[in-house]
Order: C-alpha cells, then sequence, then structure tokens
C-alpha cells in the first residue's frame, strides 16, 4: 500500500506518509484498522454558537491487496481493495464494498454500501452510485431496503454517471453524465439519461 501525497501516484516512504496522516493505528501493507483521526471540536465562540465537532477523513478497516495507491485525503472504511488498484484523492468507499484488481478510481467519487466492482475497470471523477431507491419517499436507515450495484469486468465509467442499483455486464462504456437506472446486459457504449446503447464496442 502506498499513501502518496500527489496525483502522479509516485510512491513516497511508507513511514513519513503515517506520520503525515496523523493515524492513530499502525499501517499494514495488507490492512488498515483504526486509522481514524478525530480533530478537537470547536469552542464556543464569542457569539454564543454551540461547539461543533469536526471528523476528519480516514482509512479504517481496509483490506488492502499489493500494489495499491491511495492519494489522500481520502474516506474509506470496511471494504476491499484488490491487487494494483488506484484511489484518487477526495474518494469515499464504504463498507461491504469491493473493488476489483487493477481498477482506477479517480478523484471525488462515490462508492456506496454493497458495490462491487470488478476487475480492469475505470471509474471516472465525480462518480456516483445509489443502493437506496428512497421507495419510502425518502432515505431509509433500514438496510433491507437497500439494493445492490454490480459492475462487471472491463467497464469503463465516465466522469459525473450516477449509477442507480443495477447490475452491468463485463466490457461496457458509459459515458460523461450519464443516469444508469436499468440492468446492462449487453457489452456496448452507453449514455444519455437514462443510458441507452448508442453503438457497439466494435463500431
Amino acid at each position: 500500500l502506498e499513501l502518496g501525497a500527489d496525483h502522479s501516484g509516485r510512491a513516497t516512504a511508507r513511514e513519513r506518509n503515517a506520520a503525515s496522516l496523523g493515524f492513530e493505528g499502525a499501517l499494514s501493507c495488507s490492512r488498515v484498522r483504526h486509522a481514524t483521526r478525530l480533530s478537537t471540536p470547536l469552542m464556543r465562540n464569542d457569539l454564543g454558537m454551540p461547539d461543533v465537532e469536526y471528523l476528519e477523513a480516514m482509512v479504517t478497516d481496509v483490506s488492502f491487496g499489493e500494489g495499491v495507491r491511495v492519494v489522500k485525503p481520502v474516506n474509506l472504511y470496511g471494504c476491499t481493495i484488490g491487487d494494483g488498484c488506484f484511489i484518487g484523492p477526495f474518494v469515499e468507499i464504504q463498507r461491504d464494498t469491493v473493488v476489483g484488481a487493477r481498477t482506477r478510481i479517480q478523484s471525488h467519487s462515490f462508492l456506496c454500501e454493497m458495490v462491487t466492482v470488478g476487475e480492469d475497470c475505470f471509474i471516472g471523477h465525480g462518480v456516483m452510485t445509489i443502493n437506496d431507491r428512497f421507495k419510502g419517499g425518502g432515505p431509509s436507515s433500514a438496510r433491507e431496503d437497500w439494493e445492490v450495484t454490480h459492475i462487471g469486468n472491463r467497464v469503463s465509467i465516465g466522469s459525473n454517471v450516477t449509477l442507480l442499483p443495477v447490475r452491468i455486464c463485463d466490457d461496457v462504456v458509459i459515458g460523461a453524465g450519464a443516469v444508469v437506472t436499468k440492468d446492462i446486459s449487453e457489452p456496448g457504449v452507453y449514455a444519455g439519461n437514462p443510458a441507452r446503447k448508442v453503438r457497439s464496442l466494435e463500431d
């Protein structure tokens, strides 16, 4: 695991990175546990405003494969990251999400709980996944109301794509800004809102 500070993914010394991140836990090549850093709550100001507790991004209880590169800051917890993956800055990956080997996730993307990403995928900047369709008129805290998203192998997803809970087969390209509302079961290029197949990969 490399926790780098630049966008090129160049490696820096693991010990120096651990110190700069201020983790309250041991860094391991295979697993990071309890690496949460909390800042001190703000004191009440002269106007009598209430105290505010600021929580910083964290990497905790993550299972990392070999050769993973992470550009801080990120928020990763309870997830599994496969061998050779790249995670850009300002990415959040929630618990019970699995990212396959050699997948690249660009900055500002969000993988919610119950998402599986295959191997050799590309996830562009600002890609959002959703596991709650607000069936009851708003967010549900009941996990049984949430749905899974499965992304196959060799799937490339353009910037600012939104994925509702869907299944996407192998060998798919999704154009920037698309909204995927239904399963994709045939390889090809998809675009639009809602996303539709626009051509085959061979065209």
